[in-house]
Parts: C-alpha cells; structure tokens; sequence
C-alpha cells in the first residue's frame, strides 16, 4: 500500500495511566530476560542451514511494519525517520519480528552495474543490527519499485542486479533475516511474467543464500486472491508465502488520500458483527485452501485500518484479523508503526492502546 475481545477508546479516562504502569512492569520483565537471549555478533554472522519454513514462519510471529521511512523516495520525505528506540518499544510491547519495506529502486544507480548507494546500504545494514540486536526477526524487502510494475522488461536485469548485491552483502547474516523478494507485483509485471521473474531471483539469491529463509508474495497487489496464479519452486521448500489483507476495503481505506472517492466511505464502520466475521473467515479460507495443498506456510505482510475509521471499530477489526491469521498459523506483520495506520502515536510519543491491545492482548 502507499503507506498504504476488548477494545478501548484511546482517550478513555485514566486507562493510559493504568496501562502504563503496568506496560512499564511488563517492560522491565522483558527487557530482564531478553538480556540474556540477544544473539551475540557471532550469532548474528553465521549463516543459516537446515532450516524449516514453518518453523521460521513461527520464528517471524507477531510482526510490525516499520513504514513510510525508508520506502519513502528518501528516508524522512514522509515525515518518518527510524529512530533506534522504535525497535525497543515493539520488542518490549511483545512483537517478535519487523519488516522493512525498503525503496531500493531511488538508491541504485540507473545503468548497469547497478550499484546499490554505500550510504544507504549502510543506513539499512543499521536498521536490520538494531532489530537483531533486540532478538527481534527481521524482513527486508524491495518496495516500491513502481518502475519494474510499468516497464519490466526494462528493469529486470537492474531488479536482479539488486538482489545479486543484496544477497552477497548479507549472505553471513544469520537465519534471523528474511529475503522478501517484492512488494505487490501489479501493473505490466503480470502473474505470469512475475512467476518468471521470480524463478530467476530466487536461483540468482540461492547461489550466495543455499539455507535463506525467503518470503514470496502474489501477483495483483499482493491480496490472497493472486495465490492460485502463484508458481514456486517445487524442490525449494525454504519459501514463506506472504499476502495482504485491507478487506473491506471501503473500511480499511476509508479517507486515505491516495485513494479515489474514499472521502465517500468516512464513517463506515466495523463492529465484528457474526456476517462481517464470517466474511473474512472465508477469505481467509481461501488461503488456507491453498496453502494445504502446496504445503507452504503463510505469512499476512500487511494488514491494517487508515487513522480516519473510528478507532474503536479499527482496534475490534485488527484483532479479529490477527486472531484469525493465529488460529490458521500464520504469522502477520501490522500495517503499521507509525504513519497513518500507525499502532504508536507520535504526537502523544505513546502507544494507541486500543490497537496495541488488539494486536498483542493484555494476559
């Protein structure tokens, strides 16, 4: 996207001060037993082998996107720099891993050799240690490269080229980092030219990254329904399969301004009637359909409500969401920090209880 059961209003009364003293228990627990289990530096450069894809599917968990930072043209065009105390709050709040959306496309040069910019590659490299750091899994992707999605014949070799150096750069690092090869393939880049793609950069990153978990999403924006149209590699069995989920969409995207006539859906709630339960039941399904007979596991990348629906319908959707995801063993990744779907508020510098508490519910 462009940034893309109990629930609370945010402004409830003297809640926040309850749960901040409790949350601050909670934290001090945490960050006392996680001291122990941080991976050494040596952990962190061994490569991965005999790795299990369900197995690191459950090692991703519960998840948070960290957006609008550096998918954005240039970190902080969209009002988001990563900061090193975002990846204590979200190991401190419960989650178990991060994804990174990352916009390689505008740090790489246009020509052949395709040269990722040294500055860049090492902001990211900082991202990923801070999320390791703090026994935290870690996604990167490409993100927004509109460019291959308009013309793919023309940036295949760059898309490519990407990956190669991506691959030999990080092909030390331990099996705690994900490979997620792109973000919603859509446009010209078609189910069928991205099953080819796809082929040739997953036999391209096998040649540095034997044991690498990678994490493969569909064709048509990423949704559940592309699944059917997805091919894999039969023999590599070391393979995530991720999709996103905004359904109903006249909810998750009511207001958002990158979305046409969306103003006409302000209001349009979601109170987890027994009917709007059972409909994203069957989407869901509908994955799981798939995913028994290929025998992958499954990953929701995104999933998320824009900051214009009601927070009280937002916070009973996301936990419904996530809590179907667990009961089908998925593992999920929010949509997301701290922008427009944000779970954190970064003009209060605190977290939206009600949706925090969604996706990760208080014992």
């Amino acid at each position: 996207m462009h940034f893309k059961t109990k629930t609370y209003e945010s402004g409830t009364p003297g809640f926040g001060k309850v749960r901040k003293i409790s949350f601050a228990i909670f934290v001090l627990g945490v960050v006392l037993c996680a001291c122990s289990k941080n991976p050494t530096d040596t952990e962190k450069m061994q490569p991965p082998s005999g790795l299990d894809a369900f197995e690191q599917n459950q090692r991703l968990g519960r998840g948070m996107n960290l957006g609008n930072a550096l998918e954005a043209p240039n970190e902080g065009d969209w009002g988001i720099v990563l900061q090193e105390h975002y990846f204590a709050l979200i190991q401190e709040a419960g989650f178990n891993s991060v994804r990174i959306p990352i916009r390689w496309s505008t740090h790489t040069t246009a020509t052949f050799p395709y040269s990722i910019d040294t500055r860049f590659l090492k902001r990211v490299d900082w991202a990923i240690e801070q999320a390791l750091d703090r026994n935290l899994a870690v996604m990167i992707n490409i993100h927004h490269y509109e460019e291959i999605m308009q013309d793919p014949a023309g940036h295949k070799e760059r898309f490519l080229a990407i990956w190669s150096e991506l691959a030999t750069h990080y092909q030390n690092y331990s099996g705690d980092l994900f490979f997620e090869i792109l973000n919603e393939p859509n446009d010209k880049l078609t189910p069928d030219l991205w099953n080819q793609y796809l082929s040739e950069a997953i036999a391209l990153i096998r040649e540095t990254n034997p044991g690498r978990t990678l994490v493969v999403g569909t064709a048509n924006w990423g949704g559940y329904a592309g699944l059917t149209s997805l091919k894999l590699p039969e023999e590599d069995r070391n393979i995530v399969v991720t999709f996103h989920y905004y359904n109903p969409f006249p909810f998750t995207h009511q207001g958002a301004e990158w979305v046409d006539n969306s103003d006409q859906w302000l209001g349009t709630p979601w109170h987890g009637t027994d009917a709007e339960k059972q409909a994203v039941r069957n989407d869901f399904a509908q994955a799981v359909n798939w995913a028994n007979v290929n025998n992958r596991p499954l990953n929701v990348g995104e999933f998320g409500a824009y900051s214009k629906a009601a927070m009280s319908s937002r916070a009973t959707w996301t936990n419904f969401v996530s809590r179907t995801a667990e009961e089908n063993d998925m593992s999920w990744h929010y949509w997301e920090f701290i922008a427009g779907f944000g779970a954190y508020n970064s003009s209060t510098d605190d977290w939206n209880y009600a949706l925090l508490d969604a996706l990760i519910p208080p014992n």
